[in-house]
């Protein structure tokens, strides 16, 4: 994998990409790019009611996001174990590198048509800023294939997000962690009964073009545990010999820097596109 290191950031992605075919949506809503804002609670904000807030971000909802066609799904998730009790976290899928750009110019048109007195409009916009503070951070990223796709809920679903990054072994190939991150995928995640959703990405645009990053959707925080032990069972069964069991995380391991780093969010259902 040594041309990886002298390829341009596009070259870099499309190397990297395992077939996202194994996405179950139709060809022209299969996300092409995630867009990723962390932005922070305002702590200053006294007056703070979540179902105030919930509200006040469905009206832009409703109004903007569901009647933009640039824009496939949004989702937004609070804090449950993060390093920062004050994230909140923006999430929307793209069908194409030009839908970024069209969706924000449409959101613009969408905004003057709902709010078309200036003053009405300064006025929500004041109101749904003051739940936060002005800093925020952006990441562009990629989907990978062998997505389980999350199904229709109104429930709060528990996400388990792990931050890795990929080693770039000169003795590796795409054939062969292609092949390796299949037979996991097809063995352990499609068969866990308690992963309700698994979605993985890598680095697009931001600051890290190393980051490999995994999302798990279970129903509980209970499940999370019942989710890692099902796993372990399902590997030690299709890898049922542990020299086996050994040489295949030799293979795949080589594939990872072996660092990450574990968040857990919950999504907000109300607020999902």
């Amino acid at each position: 994998m040594k041309t990886v290191k002298l390829m341009p950031l596009m070259g870099f992605l499309l190397f990297m990409l395992i077939p996202i075919s194994a996405f179950s949506q139709e060809e022209n809503q299969r996300p092409e790019y995630i867009t990723v804002t962390t932005g922070h609670w305002n702590l200053n904000y006294e007056n703070f009611d979540k179902e105030e807030w919930i509200a006040v971000e469905k009206e832009f909802l409703d109004n903007v996001v569901k009647k933009n066609e640039f824009i496939l799904r949004s989702f937004v998730f609070l804090h449950r174990f993060t390093p920062d009790n004050t994230e909140i976290v923006f999430v929307t899928t793209y069908s194409s590198w030009d839908a970024i750009d069209k969706a924000y110019k449409k959101s613009g048109e969408l905004i003057n048509k709902a709010w078309p007195d200036k003053d009405k409009r300064e006025a929500y916009f004041k109101k749904k800023e003051a739940y936060y503070i002005p800093n925020h951070s952006d990441e562009i990223y990629v989907p990978i294939g062998g997505a389980k796709i999350l199904q229709p809920t109104n429930k709060e679903m528990i996400w388990l997000v792990v931050k890795g990054h990929f080693a770039f072994p000169e003795d590796g190939s795409m054939e062969e962690y292609d092949a390796l991150s299949k037979q996991y995928l097809d063995n352990v995640i499609q068969k866990n009964e308690f992963i309700k959703g698994f979605y993985q990405h890598t680095h697009a645009w931001g600051s890290d073009r190393t980051e490999y990053t995994r999302a798990y959707v279970v129903e509980s925080m209970a499940d999370l545990d019942k989710m890692r032990k099902k796993s372990d069972e399902l590997f030690k069964e299709h890898w049922s010999d542990q020299a086996k069991r050994k040489e295949y995380g030799k293979q795949i391991g080589k594939y990872f820097t072996g660092k990450h780093g574990d968040y857990i969010y919950t999504s907000v259902p109300e607020l999902t596109k």
